[in-house]
């Protein structure tokens, strides 16, 4: 699970008094304040988010996920807890949209080959923030979102950071495949990953963004699933 970090630093300060500075200097002095007055602001309100975001992830139930036959569908309910990684979250207020997918496989184990690849499927998500009414925005989709068409994705609204990321840690009655396709006896692995999808960032970002650990974020989830019980 990616983890919040934070860093502080200091500098001496001059020992001159203000009276003691020409006024140019009492000038620099008072402007330099000022900036550092301001830097302290942005780094609290960047601090209080970050809790806040981290705070959400952590209060989310442990790791479960459920597989249902209904109809002719195979459904997935899961939870997967994880942390908003710092530097995703300054993007992010930043007013730079980030995307994740989650992605779900069922194959079945061959010694003599390959594994079989019985079912797949993605979602993608896509999460700003809206400075000018301060809510989040949520889009969540089959496909990947191209440009700005969202073509039949389902739009969500929070007013929190905390709402929208539980409710992308929260996966309900996803339909993953159709249940002719698995055998009806035997066993098979499910495969379960969520991600940030860095290809989705602006290119100048996704240059930076690689191989920094400040942007990864990968959940993983496996376990055996015995086909007879789903028939």
């Amino acid at each position: 699970m990616a983890r919040v970090t934070t860093t502080a630093s200091s500098t001496p300060c001059c020992k001159n008094t203000p009276d003691a500075l020409p006024a140019h200097g009492q000038q620099r002095r008072a402007l330099a304040l000022a900036v550092l007055a301001t830097g302290a602001g942005m780094a609290s309100a960047s601090a209080a988010w970050a809790q806040s975001g981290e705070s959400a992830a952590n209060a989310s139930a442990p790791s479960a996920v459920q597989l249902q036959r209904e109809g002719g569908s195979l459904l997935l309910t899961a939870s997967l807890p994880w942390s908003l990684p710092e530097l995703v979250l300054d993007a992010l207020l930043k007013g730079i949209p980030v995307h994740f997918v989650a992605e779900v496989n069922m194959v079945r184990e061959r010694w003599y080959w390959s594994d079989q690849e019985l079912l797949s499927a993605q979602r993608y998500m896509r999460l700003s923030y809206q400075p000018l009414t301060r809510r989040w925005r949520l889009y969540t989709g089959s496909q990947p979102f191209e440009g700005q068409g969202f073509g039949a994705a389902l739009s969500s609204s929070f007013e929190s950071l905390q709402e929208a990321l539980q409710a992308m840690q929260r996966i309900v009655r996803w339909h993953i495949g159709p249940a002719a396709e698995l055998p009806s006896q035997g066993e098979a692995v499910l495969q379960l990953r969520f991600r940030i999808d860095i290809s989705q960032f602006p290119r100048p970002l996704q240059i930076g963004a690689l191989g920094r650990s400040g942007w990864n974020l990968l959940v993983t989830h496996t376990e055996r699933v015995d086909l007879g019980v789903l028939q």
